[in-house]
């Protein structure tokens, strides 16, 4: 029996999924707050940091640059371009420094041409292109019965789904080697090390947090075409 689009005995695995989002992006917003008050003992900026860890890792093309918004932070490897929030790049928290340290780790990614990185970087378009098309056609394929549009919908959601499933392994390299190298360059004491620790942690949940909620969507998906089916 098929019980609609919108609403369903399946529409649980979605509200799980939410909540799930929820409480990691809670957590990382509070884990960073709290540490956002507490200073690296040399007192240098998120943004000094990360000139400091790309020059010795002897990348001296890539641009480092502020952009509005909170947490916010990303690397191009397109544009060559290391992108700090505002609350972080002037910011000499343990946090901030943690997050830009990340995110040289990026790029140090595609300095070394890491793998999974590039494979992350080809899978971009089939993301996209899998994230505007799928739901509507799946919605059309629902209201008109006609279960191949649905079937394709799904496969292209299933795209978006693997692309978040390589981010992950992406994003957690980034940020072993944010740690070791705030560790090995003495950037920060081994006490602060482990505050970085915790904020880059509690970030890399809402990864897997995301990827948990989209697998959950996708059973519900399949469940769906097949309840339509029947």
């Amino acid at each position: 029996m098929y019980y609609g689009m919108f609403w369903d005995p399946t529409y649980i695995l979605v509200i799980i999924g939410a909540a799930i989002c929820a409480v990691a992006s809670i957590n990382v917003s509070t884990t960073f707050k709290r540490y956002s008050k507490t200073f690296n003992h040399r007192g240098i900026t998120a943004e000094q940091c990360a000139r400091e860890i790309l020059q010795s890792a002897g990348i001296l093309d890539v641009r480092i640059e502020r952009v509005n918004g909170n947490l916010t932070d990303h690397y191009s490897p397109k544009d060559k371009v290391l992108r700090l929030s505002e609350s972080v790049y002037g910011s000499s928290s343990i946090a901030a420094i943690g997050v830009a340290a990340h995110e040289c780790g990026h790029a140090i990614q595609h300095q070394v041409e890491y793998s999974q990185l590039k494979l992350r970087t080809l899978s971009v378009p089939m993301a996209n292109f899998g994230s505007f098309l799928s739901w509507p056609l799946i919605i059309i394929g629902l209201i008109m019965s006609f279960k191949p549009l649905i079937l394709i919908g799904i496969i292209l959601f299933t795209f978006v789904v693997l692309f978040q499933l390589i981010t992950l392994p992406v994003e957690f390299n980034a940020s072993r080697r944010a740690v070791k190298i705030l560790s090995d360059s003495m950037i920060l004491t081994k006490d602060e090390v482990k505050v970085a620790r915790k904020v880059l942690s509690a970030a890399a949940m809402t990864y897997v947090a995301a990827l948990f909620a989209s697998v959950l969507q996708l059973l519900r998906l399949l469940l769906l075409a097949r309840g339509r089916r029947d």
